[in-house]
């Protein structure tokens, strides 16, 4: 950009994201899908390549939902201001770990992450239809051993469903939280380090 932009476009329905956003005082407009539109990007593929190391994937998955969203710009005919997207992913013994499926899928998540350590990556993109640039978080976390009543009762509050690895950290699942090493924004879903460096580096003035 030749000019300082004083909004941006936040590719996200997370309220997380609009909430860590106005914490360090960014101006943002919403883009998100609406029906009628070209139906090829309703939803991002999210599916990881054969053999696709996690960095790669998540930092793959950013860039393709900041390039989705720039093209919903010239559709829509809107100011063309730089698109923040993100996406967040778990990795455990080497898997990757979205967001459950549905209860069931919950539980067994959180089973498995129970007493033990697991990472979490956010990759954050950002595009103004010439340039696009990325960056990754990657944080350490640690449960403790969790009873199966409060995974049950962790699953029943609805918590869990939308969020990848069946969890919040700044929901009630703190509370299963021993340990982290790492971004505290970007486990929940926005590491406002990186963010900010990519705002400035497109010469969001912060």
């Amino acid at each position: 950009m030749t000019t300082l932009q004083t909004r941006i476009y936040l590719a996200s329905r997370s309220p997380r994201r609009r909430e860590l956003l106005r914490q360090i005082g960014v101006h943002f407009d919403l883009l998100v899908f609406r029906g009628g539109e070209r139906g090829e990007d309703a939803d991002v593929d999210e599916t990881p390549l054969p053999d696709e190391p996690v960095e790669r994937y998540v930092e793959r998955v950013a860039l393709t939902k900041a390039e989705a969203g720039f093209r919903r710009l010239h559709w829509r005919m809107l100011p063309r201001n730089p698109v923040l997207a993100a996406d967040t992913t778990l990795e455990l013994e080497g898997e990757i770990i979205g967001k459950p499926r549905d209860g069931d899928d919950a539980r067994a998540i959180l089973q498995r992450l129970s007493g033990r350590s697991h990472r979490v990556l956010t990759a954050v993109a950002i595009s103004d239809g010439m340039r696009i640039r990325s960056r990754v978080s990657v944080s350490d976390v640690r449960f403790r051993t969790l009873t199966d009543n409060e995974i049950r009762q962790y699953v029943a509050s609805g918590e869990p469903m939308d969020k990848a690895g069946a969890y919040a950290i700044q929901g009630r699942a703190a509370v299963f939280i021993e340990e982290i090493h790492g971004s505290y924004t970007g486990i929940m879903g926005l590491p406002l380090f990186e963010t900010a460096q990519l705002l400035q580096e497109f010469g969001y003035p912060l």
